[in-house]
């Protein structure tokens, strides 16, 4: 006759235990951490085709206007095309900007996603803290510690975030667009008959504005995230 196992000796069963829960945990995190990779790798090629539909609109309206400048001399029909046409680069431009910030947005929302995962991954095995270089932490400063920014958090200095700025791709567009801006600016003034020292003051006006609207549109944005009041509460901020 067999010995009858006690309920405390017993083996159990596969599937049951709580080894095989952590499993199943670390199956639907690891998931869920691909699929926020997904997402990003999605979000960084709508980023580039967009900056390249842009450099694509600016280049095909300087060869036109080269072309309408070598037929006709500057004249009226110059002007006309050259006002439509920076126009049309001007609000790409633009829009391609927004929509960089919106993505950049996004991107942070990912971010935090993963940052949260991290952090229960830390849980499950705490021992293994020492070889992750990128943050568990779901706040602002966890999000850049991940994304390897150093500094102060955006939206809070000024000068720190012009340095930022200019480096980056909406940066880079932001100057062109300024610029296509004021060429713009100065030729409707020309069409209209103004003089050369005003069509060149509208220009830099334009200029100016253009770039000014924008700085203010993304430090509001930047002051947005980092308040997250259209984001995910920190759930595991960064410790001071």
């Amino acid at each position: 006759m067999g010995v009858e196992q006690t309920r405390g000796g017993e083996r159990p069963v596969a599937g049951l235990g709580s080894g095989s829960a952590a499993g199943v945990s670390m199956q639907i995190l690891s998931t869920e951490h691909w699929s926020l990779l997904a997402t990003r790798s999605l979000g960084y090629t709508d980023i580039y085709s967009r900056a390249n539909m842009f450099v694509s609109v600016l280049s095909g309206t300087v060869i036109a206007l080269a072309l309408i400048a070598q037929a006709g001399r500057f004249g009226a029909t110059f002007n006309v095309a050259a006002i439509v046409l920076l126009g049309i680069v001007v609000f790409v431009g633009l829009t391609t900007i927004s929509r960089i910030g919106q993505l950049n947005y996004q991107d942070s929302l990912w971010v935090t996603g993963m940052n949260r995962i991290r952090h229960a991954y830390l849980e499950l095995h705490p021992e293994l803290k020492d070889y992750f270089i990128t943050s568990p932490h779901d706040d602002m400063r966890g999000v850049m510690t991940t994304l390897g920014i150093k500094g102060s958090e955006p939206g809070q200095h000024l000068l720190s975030d012009l340095r930022h700025t200019v480096t980056i791709v909406p940066g880079m567009m932001l100057i062109i667009v300024a610029v296509v801006a004021g060429a713009w600016g100065a030729m409707v003034c020309i069409a209209l008959g103004a003089s050369q020292p005003l069509a060149i003051g509208v220009g830099a006006a334009c200029f100016i504005v253009t770039i000014v609207a924008n700085i203010v549109s993304g430090r509001r944005s930047a002051n947005v995230a980092h308040g997250w009041t259209r984001g995910p509460v920190s759930k595991f901020p960064t410790p001071d």
